[in-house]
């Protein structure tokens, strides 16, 4: 019995490890955004696993220049060299083809056997027409959705830096081997990889929104011709000035053009699925760094949650990032797995809507060091049964926290009351008496509000809770705590609300209300606003 509980504990954390050691597969997470219905604007966050064989996977590295006639360019690609030169390290040993792509110097290397070994690639059968071209759009809805103004350049330093092409080879900082490839060219590199039955390919470096995605050898290019690709969002950055629209932190327009691939062109995944390593973080970006954790299957939590961390990042400067589990799945190991939880080691506050999920014992482990690192947590509706699965036991090799809803939430959840709306009984929540003044409620209308969330049964609360908010289900008693706050077990500062319906994220005093726990949570001033309405219906 032991051996085989032993087996099952290896065989599992094999499944969560990004790069599989001793195996003939590598294993990403790569993430996507869909569109929740044709034309509507609104996108669900994905994430889908997808495994590799190295020698049919290659790693283009994207115009990393020694030099840039943007100085502020030129810093954040030498910052960023050392954590490339790490992964292409990895990555090679692995069995990966290494191709170095610093475009018009590659007369620099003539003599060199790694650009050799590219212009001697045979022409590939199969050579897309237009594959020796720049690619501006994948098509006119692209276009039209393109996130950030980069008409100037995108030179973001405080006096604009003097044009150019100062450029004369890759970084040095990025070593290039013998067995390596060296070219600028769609054709010579298409070529390339179709000698090699390539089918997979990673790109990373410079500059997102310019090189990376236009490129002969591009996002775009080798999307629309069939590869499978995926860009490493850590290891870029953009041509951007703050001082264009959408009038954002630099760092967040390599955010939005990110969110702009996942939705049009092709997946993206973290350098630490290749590394080990934390995900690579510029030095001059302090935006407040939020972690969603988003595993439930009932709320379209993976819908709602992207948009407000869109507002997050457009209206008040945070940066976003998402763990993502299932919201279905055919087993437990599909189902209890939430990728991308190592994100919590950078993380200044959890945000964590989570239904029902045991989890592998690495995962939880990234949870759980969190909580007792005393940083912050937001939880919202299901949070209050996060990791109590149905049944009497997780399946073997997963862990259950039976324990977080009253240890860290302070909560108490055993069930919910009807709400059979449009016709039945309807859910209506109030702020407290004598809490109008807390900032968290900034903006909230007083009164009596209806809400689509059904009524959790949440009585009694720890005693170390505040109650912010009640509800009750039409008339009808007990009333029950639908807001409150929290010191959890770790000693950090909690938020947790049962509401987060779909329909309540249609609020603007909800979201409102959320926007203002993000603050409160990371001990900052609530940002200013007028309330989100009228006064509501006064209860009886």
């Amino acid at each position: 019995m032991k051996n085989k509980r032993l087996a099952a504990l290896i065989a599992l954390l094999i499944f969560t490890t990004g790069l599989v050691h001793g195996a003939d597969k590598i294993v990403l997470n790569a993430r996507s955004r869909a569109e929740t219905s044709d034309g509507s604007g609104s996108f669900a966050v994905l994430n889908n696993r997808l495994e590799w064989g190295p020698s049919q996977t290659a790693v283009i590295i994207c115009d990393m220049w020694d030099k840039h006639w943007c100085k502020g360019a030129t810093g954040r690609v030498a910052e960023m060299a050392p954590r490339m030169d790490e992964l292409v390290k990895k990555a090679r040993a692995k069995g990966m083809l290494i191709v170095h792509a610093p475009s018009s110097t590659v007369d620099y290397y003539k003599h060199h056997p790694a650009r050799k070994r590219a212009q001697s690639a045979p022409q590939a059968s199969n050579l897309p027409d237009g594959i020796e071209k720049w690619c501006r759009w994948i098509d006119d809805k692209e276009k039209a959705a393109y996130p950030i103004d980069q008409s100037d350049g995108g030179c973001d330093c405080e006096l604009r830096c003097k044009g150019g092409h100062p450029w004369q080879k890759q970084i040095e900082a990025i070593e290039i081997r013998d067995e390596d490839a060296i070219s600028d060219s769609g054709v010579e590199i298409w070529n390339l990889l179709e000698q090699r039955g390539i089918k997979n390919v990673i790109i990373l470096g410079v500059h997102t929104n310019m090189c990376v995605l236009g490129r002969p050898f591009g996002l775009r290019n080798m999307a629309r011709f069939g590869k499978d690709i995926v860009l490493v969002r850590d290891l870029t950055d953009t041509m951007y000035n703050h001082r264009m629209s959408p009038y954002v932190n630099h760092f967040t327009g390599t955010e939005l053009i990110v969110e702009h691939i996942e939705k049009y062109v092709c997946p993206t995944i973290v350098s630490a699925e290749l590394t080990g390593s934390p995900a690579f973080r510029f030095k001059n970006d302090k935006r407040p760094r939020v972690v969603f954790i988003i595993a439930e299957d009932e709320y379209d939590a993976d819908k709602t949650l992207p948009d407000f961390a869109h507002e997050l990042e457009t209206k008040h400067d945070f940066s976003c990032e998402f763990a993502l589990g299932a919201a279905k799945a055919s087993n437990a190991k599909e189902r209890d797995n939430i990728a991308g939880m190592e994100a919590l080691a950078t993380a200044d506050l959890a945000v964590l809507y989570v239904r029902r999920r045991a989890l592998p014992p690495e995962q939880m482990k990234h949870l759980r060091d969190y909580i007792n690192s005393g940083k912050p947590l937001i939880g919202l509706r299901t949070a209050s049964h996060a990791f109590v699965v149905r049944g009497d036991k997780p399946e073997a090799g997963f862990l259950e926290w039976p324990e977080f809803d009253p240890d860290v939430l302070g909560g108490n959840y055993h069930g919910h009351h009807g709400n059979k709306e449009p016709n039945g009984p309807k859910t209506y929540v109030w702020i407290e008496p004598g809490m109008k003044s807390h900032p968290i409620l900034a903006g909230v209308p007083q009164g009596e509000i209806h809400v689509r969330s059904w009524l959790y049964k949440t009585l009694p609360l720890t005693t170390t809770t505040s109650v912010l908010m009640m509800g009750c289900v039409d008339d009808r008693r007990p009333h029950e705590p639908v807001a409150w706050t929290n010191t959890h077990s770790g000693g950090g500062r909690v938020f947790y609300t049962s509401l987060g319906h779909p329909g309540d994220f249609k609020l603007a005093w909800f979201r409102r209300m959320l926007t203002n726990a993000v603050f409160w949570a990371l001990d900052r001033p609530v940002p200013a606003g007028s309330d989100a309405g009228a006064k509501m219906r006064v209860m009886e």
